[in-house]
């Protein structure tokens, strides 16, 4: 069983040749694009995306998957504002070589009613149709604050909306910030069937302190053993948050994406997983 590692460049430096640098001393050829030269990818210009593409050529590294932040954005906003956002990245994914569009699910304006879930999904629907037309992949990605935050939640966003143009990315530090305890025991069998992409980051169920993979309470180790027993052909996506766990993004630096890598490696060692 092998997986490909990828990872958020931008959590290693602003300047995209010296995130694609370090991730090929690293020995990483997958790239999650969210940001490079300090612009989001949401606000990339053609000049961007062909300086990023022959980077990309000279360094032999790939785009896995687009770090977007739709979605990341107050659910009673007009739902134009994110498919002109998400008709804008399909076109720069599919520029630099992917289809996969990392997004959100909306901050709501206080609790999460039945209603507003149902107002959650129904933008999510609208997002989903617009891929398919598009032909970009969706991941929705569990965060805490959004209506997609707990595993029950997500399950009923996914379930609800039923299309394969929308997955999960299984995000085990955020489910731990949520307070989701022993996550892959309870959630595994039932979002499984869902799940598209894997963030790998951990986090202490006691303070949500981000910490690297198998070092906090998000059962990194059970997982990957998970992934590996159902044969998983997806990326592993290094997004560490060691240095800082932001709003919209997130550092860990040289060293603490080092560290990151090295964790990583050393459960997929114990698991028995290759890199892809």
């Amino acid at each position: 069983m092998t997986m490909p590692i990828s990872a958020f460049g931008d959590e290693i430096a602003d300047d995209f040749e010296a995130q694609l640098k370090y991730l090929s001393e690293l020995n990483i050829g997958m790239i999650d694009v969210r940001g490079a030269w300090g612009v989001n990818c949401s606000m990339f210009t053609d000049e961007h995306i062909d300086k990023i593409n022959a980077l990309l050529e000279q360094y032999g590294i790939k785009v896995a998957c687009m770090g977007s932040p739709i979605g990341k954005s107050p659910i009673q906003e007009d739902i134009s504002m994110e498919s002109d956002r998400l008709c804008f990245i399909a076109g720069v994914a599919k520029k630099l070589g992917t289809k996969n569009i990392r997004m959100f699910s909306f901050y709501p304006e206080g609790d999460v009613t039945p209603e507003v879930m149902q107002d959650a999904i129904q933008r999510l629907q609208t997002l989903t149709d617009i891929a398919e037309e598009l032909d970009v992949q969706l991941l929705l990605e569990n965060e805490k604050e959004l209506v997609g935050d707990l595993p029950e939640r997500c399950l009923e966003i996914l379930k609800t909306i039923d299309s394969p143009r929308i997955r999960l990315i299984w995000d085990p530090a955020n489910f731990v910030q949520c307070g989701a305890e022993n996550q892959v025991d309870e959630w595994w069998d039932e979002l499984s069937p869902y799940i598209a992409y894997i963030h790998v980051k951990d986090a202490l169920l006691s303070d949500g302190t981000v910490k690297p993979a198998g070092e906090g309470d998000g059962q990194l180790l059970e997982l990957l053993q998970k992934l590996h027993e159902t044969g998983y052909d997806g990326v592993l996506s290094l997004e560490p948050h060691l240095a800082i766990a932001g709003h919209s993004s997130g550092f860990s630096g040289e060293e603490g994406m080092k560290v990151a890598v090295t964790a990583l490696r050393k459960l997929m060692n114990q698991v028995g997983i290759e890199e892809g």
